[in-house]
């Protein structure tokens, strides 16, 4: 089995004995998206801290691509990319040289790094901007800028911390179309941390919850919503007059003449409640979940 990321025994202590990492262990597939998941102070930040060499561990060791971090820090570094939560790039300088630069550290010339450049910047959008200083593009224009700045070297390894924090939801989707484009046609390794929870379900094909730096669950995205024992949709029907649905053997309540809301347990399925709508001549235009499958389980981990 090849890896992108190996953690064993991963420990994180900091001053007053505070132990941020406990014996932490994960390892995520080449070419997986995977998404990292905690409440804030779950010990995520110190992991990605870590793995990226901008934290020292208390003990453990880290493996990207099989190279240990430690005996290989220069061939590990170029193969990651990091997208930071915070805009860590100079307000002042151009979009332009900002890239230009941060290829320079990796021993890349402007000659052979503009065409990418200009590749990425017309995809995120940002090619009219090219010339302008960071300090005044807007904030889904800044988060944009840190994503192509990561990508600048080739890495093989993406590591997304909160990277569409605060825009808006036409920018946010736009990404998130870019990034899967990443992880299938790039064949990049993407990991994500994010409180939008419902990023992670679409993004991601597997899933690690970290409580306390230790790893509570570490399963597919489609196992791990398995375990819901229930959920709550919303159905829109072709408007009535007067005339209210009937369905036996569920819980459910009508919110208007064109809308209602059903709890569907887990033994139960969707189809019988479409066969007694049907029987009854009702025509079924839309339904949805009521909430985040992801966040309503996140929510059952942490605040029972």
């Amino acid at each position: 089995m090849s890896y992108a990321l190996e953690i064993k025994n991963l420990s994180k202590i900091y001053i007053n004995n505070y132990k941020v990492l406990k014996n932490f262990n994960l390892r995520i597939k080449k070419g997986d998206f995977y998404a990292l998941l905690g409440p804030n102070g779950a010990g995520k930040t110190t992991i990605i801290g870590i793995i990226t060499s901008l934290i020292n561990k208390s003990s453990g060791k880290i493996k990207i691509f099989g190279l240990d971090i430690k005996k290989n820090e220069y061939q590990t570094k170029k193969k990651i990319g990091l997208v930071p939560q915070e805009f860590n790039f100079n307000p002042f300088e151009t979009v332009l040289q900002i890239l230009i630069n941060q290829a320079g550290y990796y021993g890349i010339t402007k000659k052979k790094v503009i065409i990418k450049i200009e590749k990425y910047l017309k995809i995120l959008k940002l090619w009219k901007k090219r010339n302008q200083k960071a300090n005044n593009l807007s904030l889904g224009m800044k988060r944009c800028l840190m994503i192509i700045r990561a990508l600048i070297h080739d890495p093989k390894l993406l590591i997304l911390d909160e990277p569409t924090a605060g825009i808006d939801l036409k920018l946010r989707y736009y990404i998130w179309s870019f990034f899967k484009k990443l992880n299938i046609k790039k064949k990049i390794t993407i990991i994500l941390t994010t409180h939008y929870l419902e990023e992670a379900e679409f993004l991601c094909r597997n899933i690690g919850i970290i409580n306390n730096g230790i790893l509570i669950e570490n399963c597919s995205i489609n196992k791990l919503l398995n375990k819901l024992k229930f959920e709550v949709f919303i159905l829109d029907y072709k408007k009535l007059n007067n005339i209210f649905p009937k369905i036996y053997g569920y819980k459910y309540k009508i919110i208007n003449n064109y809308q209602l809301e059903i709890t569907v347990m887990k033994n139960q399925n969707l189809n019988n409640i479409f066969e007694q709508l049907n029987e009854q001549n009702i025509q079924i235009i839309s339904i949805k979940n009521k909430y985040n499958r992801l966040e309503k389980l996140f929510m059952e981990f942490f605040y029972k």
